[in-house]
């Protein structure tokens, strides 16, 4: 087998199957898990590159360019040579050249897994998959079912459905009409795809589209003549999956709606869901979390075949389907709130990177994540107000572990005392941590987020503080009232980008700040004594930091912009708007202590 180039590494092999010669590529360790990556419409295998090269470190990765594309040969004629039947032919040919002895493990991306759901539900390839991971590309048999039911009864709603999907559909017919589709992509549509990908989905060139995208395209059309109307008008009854599977549902792709699965269940009993705010060429777009779902979902079935007992912790939590391998960083996750958030998301089957500047502290959050659910979890320390720490930790995470999708600025400090007594010192420890520390975090990850151009979310911890004005704490409420309205600005500004924002803003929350928080303008022991009393106030009012990091994950479900969680802060926030002058009459009281 020679090297094949486009795929550093990998070997390339060729299989015959009906007188066709598939151009098949393998990287990874052949003892190990096959998994077969099966590109979509108008792709070659190039498409998967990404994804494959990280997969190889685990698996024995196997891309086959199917028939008419890429450097595999095409059937004569191309009509009724792209058939269902062909395509599982194929499949099997490579299978058996790749993996005699053992399944597969199966993952398709657009007509790669229109085809892969016929290999994944014909009678004829059981005992030959062992999983399949599907992403932008339905059952031809579950639509042509999906259609019939909503004809069948056309109540508002499904007719809605039908319309909506009917519009996304609208490359569908134009692909059916005779020779225009050939002229356009051997034509200017060819030459310019490339820069409409990078346009409309932010795909990044590398290796892909090969040069031969204008007669992949064109051979490609077939797979819609010969199957689509078919199959749409006459759906098999027993299209039933044989196997596990794994969706991967992009909530951005035009081409697809998200109701299409809304009854999958029935033909995948088991079926794992995930979202991904992410649009249609995701395995271009998102390798990282791509790479991390199918891995989890392949170790899983292994170990589940072999009968194994359960190795990982299966993500359980409400927000599993919507996190479950997103990339979420947390800043001052070595205890209270941090470490509450950085649990949740690992709970969601979030893969967490924990950073605080106490280096056992992060080690520990990052350890635990694992336990409770994370598929990887990293601790990284350092102090959020040094900028090029800062610089260096974003550079790293980009790197190694993926761009980041949810960023919670969390870390900051506590100070209180009067105006007077606070010195230029107290104002910049503050102002560097709580103030900074969020601007280098925004600044830094947000931007990779906006050049990645797939959305993502930002969470800030404000305080009550930032609305509730206090003589005791005129830094740290300073500090609070910036983050809130850092956040309200730079929500505005990625709206459009697909990026949330949100503040949260909790009250009293019974965590560890208290007992390290800064009281100026008195000596050490009296500053000891305030500790420690602040802290029996915060004990007994005995609020949760779970319940913050709850109102955290909500928060970017439902890309809110500022979260009030306390009782005492939903009062403060509402006298902020609606009781001014009751609110600065409260702000002249001392605090017992």
């Amino acid at each position: 087998m020679a090297e094949l180039k486009g795929l550093a590494g990998a070997r390339e092999r060729w299989v015959s199957t009906g007188g066709i010669e598939l151009c098949v590529a393998e990287l990874g360790d052949p003892t190990r898990p096959t998994v077969v990556l099966v590109h979509g419409y108008p792709d070659s295998k190039e498409v998967w590159s990404e994804v494959a090269e990280r997969l190889a470190d685990h698996f024995h990765v196997v891309l086959y360019d199917v028939r008419g594309h890429g450097r595999s040969t095409a059937p004569t004629p191309l009509r009724g040579g792209f058939t269902l039947e062909k395509l599982t032919d194929d499949f099997l040919a490579v299978a058996d050249a790749v993996s005699p002895d053992e399944p597969v493990h199966l993952v398709g991306h657009d007509w790669g897994s229109v085809q892969s759901w016929e290999f994944a539900t014909v009678r004829r390839t059981e005992g030959r998959i062992a999983s399949f991971t599907s992403m932008s590309g339905p059952s031809l048999d579950h639509f042509g079912h999906w259609i019939k039911k909503r004809m069948a009864r056309p109540t508002p709603r499904r007719v809605g459905q039908l319309l909506g999907q009917g519009a996304k559909s609208w490359y569908v017919y134009m692909l059916h009409t005779p020779v225009l589709p050939e002229l356009a992509w051997r034509g200017p549509l060819g030459k310019r795809w490339p820069k409409i990908l990078e346009r409309m989905e932010k795909v990044p060139a590398g290796d892909y589209p090969t040069p031969s995208l204008p007669s992949d395209a064109a051979h490609g059309a077939w797979l819609y003549r010969d199957n689509v109307r078919a199959r749409l008008s006459r759906p098999r009854a027993d299209a039933y999956a044989h196997v596990p599977v794994q969706l991967v549902l992009p909530l951005g792709d035009i081409f697809l709606s998200e109701r299409l699965y809304d009854e999958l269940e029935l033909w995948a009993p088991g079926l794992v869901r995930r979202t991904l705010p992410a649009k249609h060429w995701v395995p271009r777009t998102r390798p990282d979390q791509l790479s991390a779902w199918i891995s989890e979902f392949v170790l899983v079935n292994e170990e589940r075949e072999a009968g194994v007992p359960a190795q990982r912790t299966k993500a359980t939590g409400k927000h599993a389907e919507r996190f479950g391998g997103q990339l979420v960083l947390v800043t001052g996750a070595g205890s209270g709130i941090g470490r509450a958030t950085a649990f949740a998301f690992a709970e969601a089957g979030a893969r967490v990177v924990a950073v605080d500047r106490d280096t056992e502290s992060a080690a520990r959050t990052a350890e635990m994540a694992q336990l409770i659910g994370a598929p990887q979890a990293w601790a990284e320390t350092l102090d959020v107000s040094d900028e090029q720490a800062m610089e260096k930790l974003a550079e790293k995470v980009a790197a190694e572990y993926g761009i980041v999708d949810v960023l919670v600025n969390n870390a900051g400090i506590g100070l209180s005392g009067s105006f007077f007594d606070t010195t230029p010192e107290d104002w910049k420890k503050v102002l560097d941590v709580n103030l900074w520390g969020v601007i280098h975090g925004c600044r830094l990850f947000g931007k990779q987020m906006a050049e990645r151009g797939q959305g993502g979310h930002i969470v800030n911890t404000a305080s009550a503080a930032a609305f509730q004005p206090s003589k005791a704490l005129p830094a740290y409420s300073t500090s609070k009232a910036a983050v809130l309205m850092l956040s309200e600005c730079l929500r505005a500004e990625l709206a459009g980008q697909g990026i949330g924002v949100s503040a949260i803003c909790p009250g009293l929350v019974n965590t560890n700040i208290t007992a390290t928080a800064r009281f100026a303008g008195v000596d050490a022991e009296e500053e000891k004594r305030r500790q420690k009393k602040s802290s029996r106030l915060y004990g007994l009012r005995n609020y949760p930091p779970e319940k913050v990091a709850d109102a955290i994950l909500t928060a970017v479900v439902r890309n809110q912009a500022v979260v009030p969680v306390t009782p005492e802060a939903r009062g403060a926030h509402l006298m902020s708007r609606f009781m001014p002058k009751a609110l600065r009459a409260v702000a002249r009281l001392e605090p017992p202590l």
